[in-house]
């Protein structure tokens, strides 16, 4: 009998905000979860989900204006629509539907982000999941980087009987690899599947573990089902988890890290070790050891 990874939450994250005038999400952690969340889901940090939103087109550029960080990473997932990147350190991209932009903040960037100017002329659906993801002490004032990560380089696993795909982003799946470098042991991957098809996967049992449903819905561990917005939290435990589509189409981003096991502070956009750090990252900042905030 198989031994399936059990449930310890699924979080329904109903409220919405909104982040610059372009990117209207809901944030499933740490958002209401409890004040331990961070060490809970380490190293994941916050995720913001703009989910399926119909926006008008306009001529004038929408998103959010130039912001610090310090810390950690930031990584956004296109799901549908482009997304432009820009940063004080001279990074710029573009990505569009399957694309993932991987930045880190390391000790200290100021970047913008907004819809890719053509594309935001027209009317369009927007899609897109932006997570913070935690670096370990050591490497909390490593050099800035940005890794601009294309759907076509992503690790695929084209599933048998025409059942569905994986891409991966991060990490190993199966014995594929994703393209993204990372500070920690971290898999995250989308997960792809056509109407009635399965897949059973496993994830090491001390990892931080779980997924949100993009599209349609799914039946978890033969008992449970689960609906487009669904974040399923694993407990830590060995076992593998089982997925099997009930809709035309469904899919998954899974996350999935080995937790770092250290004190997190944060506050507004810098995530650090202690408060003096904390408080060290604003003098640093509003002194201008940012850089400037004209690019």
């Amino acid at each position: 009998m198989k031994k399936f990874r059990t449930i310890e939450r699924i979080i329904k994250e109903n409220n919405i905000h909104w982040v610059g005038d372009g990117f209207r999400v809901k944030q499933y952690f740490p958002g209401s979860q409890d004040k331990n969340f961070f060490e809970r889901f380490s190293p994941f940090l916050l995720m913001d989900y703009n989910e399926p939103y119909f926006f008008e087109g306009k001529e004038k550029t929408i998103g959010v204006g130039a912001h610090p960080h310090r810390g950690f990473e930031t990584v956004t997932l296109a799901i549908a629509g482009k997304v432009e990147h820009n940063d004080n350190r001279g990074n710029s991209g573009v990505i569009g539907p399957g694309d993932v932009q991987w930045m880190t903040a390391g000790s200290g960037i100021l970047h913008k982000e907004y819809h890719e100017r053509e594309y935001a002329k027209k009317g369009r659906t927007f899609h897109m999941i932006q997570l913070w993801v935690n670096l370990p002490k050591k490497f909390k004032m490593t050099e800035p980087r940005y890794q601009a990560l294309t759907n076509e380089n992503m690790g695929k696993i084209v599933l048998e009987n025409n059942s569905g795909e994986i891409s991966i982003i991060a990490g190993e799946v199966m014995g594929v690899k994703g393209p993204a470098l990372t500070f920690s042991p971290i898999n995250m991957y989308r997960v792809a599947l056509n109407k009635n098809s399965h897949i059973s996967l496993n994830e090491p049992a001390d990892y931080n573990t779980g997924f949100l449903v993009i599209n349609g819905s799914l039946r978890l561990n033969d008992e449970k089902n689960i609906n487009s917005g669904d974040f399923v939290l694993f407990n830590n435990i060995e076992g593998e988890f089982s997925l099997e589509s009930l809709s035309d189409q469904a899919e998954v981003v899974i996350l999935s890290g080995q937790p770092l096991n250290e004190p997190v502070v944060a506050q507004g956009p810098f995530v650090m070790n202690t408060q003096e750090e904390i408080m060290q990252a604003n003098i640093d900042y509003y002194s201008g050891k940012f850089g400037s905030s004209k690019f």
